[in-house]
Formats: C-alpha cells, sequence, structure tokens
C-alpha cells in the first residue's frame, strides 16, 4: 500500500494460486496522484516481498487487456516482459497479454527487434508465438501505440550451473591451498597468536566445507536433480567467503607483522587491505551486495573491513589479541547465519535492467 498524509492513495495486490505462481489482480494510485511514479514504486516494492519469500521464488506474472497502454507501460518499466498473448479479454474481439517478471537477468538479440502497432493484433498474435520472444517496451509509432518485440537469447540451464559448480569448486580449492600454506607457517612461528592459529583453523574448516557442498551441488545436477541447486550453491558461496576468503585475507596482515616485525608498513599493508576490503563490501561482486542489508548487517560489514587494521594494531602493539579475534569470529558468524537462514535466495541483479544487450 501507498500512503500519503495518512491516506491511502495506492496499492497492488497479488494472489497466490499455487506456492510457485503469484498473479497481479490489483494495481490502483488516486488519479490526482498519478504519473509521478507511485504505480512503479508499488510494483518495485511487490517484486521484492516476492523475492524474499522463503523457498524458490515464484513467478509473478499479470494478466493485462493489450488496450490498457498505462499498465502495460507500468509492468514494463518494472521489469516485466510481455510472454503471450491471451484470449481472455471481457471486450468483443480483444485480446490480453501475459507479463512476468524476470528475476534474472538474460539477453536479448539487438538485430531481430521490430515494432509491432497494437491496432494489428494478428500480427501482435504471430510475433508472440515463439517461445523465445516477448514484448520489453511499448513505444508510439506515427502517433499510435505499438509494442517492441525482441527475442531472447536461449541458454543452457544446466550447462551454466555446472560450470557454476565447477568455478566454486576451483575457487575453494585455491583459497584452501592458500589457507592450508599460512596455517603452515602459524605452525612453525613460535611468536605466531594462537588466537590466530585458531582463526585459520576455522578458515580451513569451512573451506572444507564449502568444497563439500559444491560437490553436492554437482550431485544435484547429476544424480538427484530436486531442484535445489540455488539454494545448494547459496551455502557454498556464503561459507566460501565469510569462512574462508575474509579470515584468510584478515589474517595475511598479522602473519606479515610476525614475519617483517616493522610496524609501520604492517600498518600501511593493513590500511591497504581495510579499504579494499570496504570497496569490494559495497561493490556489486561481494555476496553481501547478493542479500537485503539491514543496519546490523551494515554494522558487521564495517566491523570486517575494518578488521585487518585493528589486528594489526593490536599485534604490533603486542597486546592480547584475544578480544579481536572472538569478535571478528563472532561477527562472520552473525553474516553467516544471517544469509544462509535468515535471507531468501541470492539475487544480484538490484539496479540493473533484467535484460541486456550481450557486448
Amino acid at each position: 500500500m501507498a500512503e500519503a498524509d495518512g491516506e491511502l492513495v495506492g496499492c497492488a495486490v497479488a494472489e497466490r494460486p499455487s506456492p510457485e505462481h503469484l498473479r497481479v489482480s490489483v494495481l490502483a494510485v488516486r488519479t490526482d496522484l498519478r504519473r509521478q511514479g507511485m504505480g512503479l514504486g508499488l510494483l518495485d516494492e511487490l517484486s521484492r516481498l516476492v523475492s524474499e519469500l522463503p523457498g524458490p521464488t515464484p513467478l509473478l506474472s499479470a494478466v493485462v487487456e493489450a488496450s490498457d497502454m498505462p499498465v502495460s507501460g507500468l509492468l514494463l518499466k518494472s521489469g516485466f516482459i510481455g510472454t503471450r498473448v491471451m484470449h481472455t479479454s471481457r471486450n468483443p474481439g480483444g485480446i490480453c497479454i501475459h507479463y512476468q517478471h524476470k528475476n534474472r537477468v538474460e539477453y536479448i538479440d539487438p538485430d531481430t527487434r521490430h515494432l509491432v502497432p497494437l491496432s494489428a493484433q494478428a500480427q501482435l498474435i504471430e510475433s508472440l508465438a515463439p517461445h523465445d520472444q516477448a514484448v520489453t517496451a511499448l513505444v508510439s509509432l506515427k502517433g499510435e501505440p505499438a509494442l517492441e518485440i525482441t527475442r531472447f537469447e536461449r541458454d543452457d540451464p544446466a550447462t551454466l550451473q555446472s560450470g557454476e559448480a565447477a568455478a566454486g569448486i576451483a575457487f575453494s580449492g585455491s583459497i584452501l591451498a592458500a589457507i592450508t600454506f599460512l596455517l603452515g607457517f602459524a605452525f612453525t612461528s613460535t611468536r605466531f597468536p594462537d588466537d590466530v592459529r585458531l582463526l585459520l583453523i576455522g578458515a580451513t574448516f569451512s573451506t572444507v566445507l564449502s568444497l563439500i557442498i559444491y560437490a553436492s551441488a554437482s550431485g544435484e545436477l547429476a544424480r538427484i536433480r530436486s531442484n535445489t541447486f540455488g539454494k545448494i550453491m547459496k551455502y557454498g558461496n556464503v561459507l566460501s567467503e565469510y569462512g574462508g576468503v575474509l579470515p584468510f585475507l584478515i589474517s595475511l596482515p598479522v602473519t606479515y607483522a610476525e614475519a617483517s616485525g616493522d610496524p609501520r608498513t604492517t600498518m600501511i599493508l593493513a590500511a591497504l587491505l581495510s579499504v579494499s576490503i570496504a570497496w569490494y563490501e559495497r561493490s556489486e561482486f561481494s555476496i553481501a551486495h547478493r542479500f537485503r542489508t539491514s543496519w546490523v548487517e551494515t554494522s558487521l560489514m564495517v566491523f570486517t573491513a575494518a578488521s585487518p587494521l585493528i589486528g594489526a594494531a593490536v599485534v604490533a602493539a603486542k597486546a592480547t589479541s584475544w578480544p579481536w579475534t572472538v569478535a571478528l569470529a563472532c561477527a562472520l558468524s552473525a553474516r553467516t547465519w544471517l544469509y544462509i537462514f535468515r535471507r531468501g535466495p541470492e539475487a544480484g541483479t538490484a539496479g540493473r535492467r533484467h535484460w541486456q544487450i550481450r557486448e
């Protein structure tokens, strides 16, 4: 619902006929407040709520009269595409268009787009007959409304998922080798803090666990086929990053401090590493970017980025480092728990168009 000055001025309603499908049944904005982005905001909020539902993300769709241009325009701007013509119109001789929201980025063939006037119903039906053709935009052609029809490239999900699982296994294997090397140095050095050794042992365990999970994802593709590949990969990605990569990187300044004994260069290295982690956490490449973030997670993110600097300062000052290690382990464990058990599937398309031209 949308409110202004305490009054209800707009709403979007979706019914759920099955666990795998939601249908937008009502989209309304008060007449004097239209064309101000309120309807678009309602649809965006609805799609966000749908993406956070537990379990596999259901399909969000809408069926709109082809002649209802305002609603069609809102749906297309909000990431929906028109996939087929439906002969369910209540108007004699009218047709409806089935729109569905795109949850992931897909690529279009830019050389196959064409425009169909809305009045040319026979041509519109023919254009949307192939399964890879869809309505992606509402335009004006010679003063009358027209629809842009675009052909989407067809991906092979099995090949893409197999490649993702293989990449996860290779990445976690490389991180495990690096952590094992650093752990070996930690055990050979008599000055290395015991708490940091324990942190690296925990990182080794978490990375091995992520490898097992990635291997399970491969089994899901090859034999099990219970349609949980995305959930399995989410577990592996979160454990690999917050249990393996970040503890390994944060431990590097401590290792350098023990190896060099130079507090000045240690603090410079730690500061550069903290800035790099902070940039990564805010970038679209991080795991955190794929989930909704609250103020608690933002606080944990800030502490994680500052941890190399704090840890290096503690070791350089030859102070007790146990409190820092415990705080870091708790912060990373809390983020792991939040992303695995309190957030829905990964969704890295925020702020992007839901279809792109392949470069």
